[in-house]
């Protein structure tokens, strides 16, 4: 049995027997296809124990420059992250794989790893074309439970969830530097782009100034496509990938949701939303979108295709916009 590259397998089956005793020997490690932002490996013991191998090596991450310069809040990576979201999501009730350790020494290896529960089942993107109508339809009511219950969670501030201060500034401002940023780097590589730049921020800004204050926030999971909902065989769904979690503008959430869930965003709507928000944040997301894609494709990103078919799928809908009136005049909401 051949370890993968980032424990040796004298080192991981000391980890694997120190966390969960001495009985579990490693047979198999198997790389699985993950994100851009962290490692993952699915060990299999001679027991049949499977768990998760998480790495956080920060020279694997696609966004490791953006990481190193990013603010505080926007981080969305790392063990410390995932460890405190973890525990936040069990003590909330928030299904999503347990921790069974987190190693942060970075004493024989410069990066954090951990130990997670192996959910056997599929992504929910695979339930969309299920063959059988009721599996569909139980299967995604329960996410929409699973979501009503994590977005009922509410507190005065936003942030991470161990955040105990006071914000000097609405959240939203946040994500309108963020867009600003992600335009900016996207009309320096795609034609499209440049050539509608400022009619772009024109209506970035348009749609910010929609936006009245607000003082209340919803625990949200923040990048939540069906890529992060992982169902287990029994149909129970989790929710994984929770680095980025906190506390923030629900329709931050309910933006992304609707246009990454097509129809199946019928069973997660919520009606209780801020419009004006909403079409804010999912103009924000495409323009982020369309960077994202142009990174991962610069960035030799091995799906090279997905990249680019992101950057440019998210510019024709980010120029529709601007094109389309939408976001002229308020629309009276929460």
């Amino acid at each position: 049995m051949k370890s993968e590259d980032h424990l040796a397998l004298v080192d991981l089956q000391e980890y694997v027997a120190e966390v969960l005793g001495s009985e579990y020997i490693v047979a198999e490690v198997t790389r699985l296809h993950g994100g851009a932002q962290k490692v993952v490996y699915k060990i299999e013991c001679k027991n049949g124990f499977s768990c998760v191998l998480y790495v956080w090596d920060l020279s694997h991450n696609y966004f490791q420059e953006e990481i190193l310069n990013g603010s505080a809040f926007q981080r969305s990576y790392g063990g410390s992250l995932f460890a405190l979201n973890n525990h936040y999501f069990k003590k909330q009730g928030i299904r999503t794989p347990a921790l069974y350790d987190l190693n942060k020494d970075r004493d024989r290896y410069p990066f954090e790893y951990a130990l997670v529960e192996y959910v056997h089942g599929k992504k929910v993107e695979a339930y969309f074309q299920h063959d059988d109508p009721r599996i569909r339809h139980e299967l995604f009511q329960q996410v929409g439970q699973l979501l009503s219950g994590m977005h009922v969670i509410k507190r005065d501030v936003y942030g991470k969830a161990d955040y105990d201060g006071s914000n000097d500034r609405p959240c939203h401002e946040l994500q309108r530097e963020h867009a600003e940023e992600a335009l900016s780097y996207a009309s320096e590589h795609l034609v499209n782009v440049r050539d509608h730049h400022d009619s772009l921020l024109d209506k970035l800004y348009e749609l910010e100034t929609n936006i009245h204050s607000r003082s209340r926030y919803c625990f949200i999971h923040g990048e939540l496509g069906p890529d992060h909902i992982l169902v287990s065989d029994d149909l129970q769904p989790y929710f994984i990938d929770i680095e980025g979690a906190g506390f923030f503008d629900i329709e931050h959430e309910h933006s992304f949701l609707e246009f990454r869930f097509g129809e199946y965003y019928r069973y997660l709507r919520n009606d209780n939303l801020d419009r004006n928000r909403m079409m804010f944040y999912r103009f924000c997301h495409h323009l982020s979108l369309i960077s994202g894609g142009l990174k991962l494709l610069h960035r030799q990103f091995p799906d090279q295709r997905f990249a680019k078919d992101l950057a440019e799928y998210h510019s024709r809908c980010a120029i529709q916009i601007t094109s389309s009136g939408i976001g002229n005049g308020i629309i009276r909401g929460n």
